[in-house]
């Protein structure tokens, strides 16, 4: 006689873990970006640490680019030199706003095709609690409301996050904050053509479709609503790979909607 034993379904995959797969060109020119960006951080800004700074933001940017814009990689390619150029004259702002921002824009777009798990709330709490406690509440909201944002991955947990009291704050103020004040400014006022909705058909990481146009679509409203409450909180810097990537997303819905006949 033969035991049979049941079949385990398979472990839930994250949603917030995206793989930097080096078979696609864009993958490539995001590190060969960042290592650029890097050491001309280390040349301008005089120390590793400024320079880790600059590198961060713009690989940022490209990553919320991509998520914002799925089918355009060109968009994230042109990201990253912008938050990068920005990182570099006004230095770079707080690192965890712009990683708040990123999980909750790639959980609400669900590029990964994947419902958040356990791990991804409580993931997202920490990333909420951390944004909020170094001054950007409005990159903290943002993760904190992607799970209710997201079909199949409601969750209250990260919400408490945001109740996380402002322990530091970034005092750059007059010409450091200008250029992220203005990358800022801009990408706001593409809000109207940024968030009209667009087909997508790119596919999803770990799902057998392709990524859904009105998830794509809620985020980038997400994203626009989290960019003009931080423009007027605080810690501009900490949002410059934000307004980089809807800046040139933006910037690329305006070309295209100019060269249709």
């Amino acid at each position: 006689m033969t035991i049979q034993t049941p079949n385990k379904a398979p472990a839930p995959q994250p949603a917030l873990a995206r793989p930097l797969d080096f078979s696609f060109s864009s993958n490539r020119i995001a590190a060969a970006g960042m290592v650029g960006a890097v050491l001309l951080g280390r040349v301008v800004r005089g120390n590793w640490w400024q320079a880790l700074g600059v590198g961060g933001a713009a690989f940022s940017a490209w990553a919320i680019a991509r998520e914002l814009d799925p089918d355009s990689p060109q968009t994230a390619n042109a990201a990253l030199p912008v938050a990068a150029a920005a990182a570099l004259i006004g230095g770079p702002g707080n690192p965890l706003a712009a990683f708040a921002a990123l999980s909750g824009l790639r959980l609400i777009a669900g590029t990964t095709g994947e419902n958040a798990t356990p791990l991804d709330h409580q993931g997202l709490l920490v990333q909420s609690a951390l944004a909020a406690a170094t001054g950007n509440r409005s990159a903290a909201l943002l993760a904190s409301a992607a799970p209710l944002l997201t079909p199949g991955s409601h969750s209250w947990l990260p919400a408490l996050g945001v109740l996380m009291p402002r322990l530091w704050r970034d005092q750059a103020s007059g010409v450091t904050t200008m250029p992220a004040a203005l990358l800022g400014l801009g990408a706001v006022a593409l809000t109207p053509v940024f968030t009209t909705p667009e087909p997508v058909s790119s596919p999803c990481d770990r799902a057998a479709r392709t990524v859904r146009a009105e998830e794509v679509q809620r985020a980038r409203q997400a994203a626009v609503v989290s960019l003009t409450m931080g423009l007027g909180g605080g810690g501009v810097r900490g949002l410059v790979p934000l307004a980089s990537a809807v800046l040139t997303v933006g910037l690329r819905r305006v070309r295209q909607g100019a060269v249709k006949p």
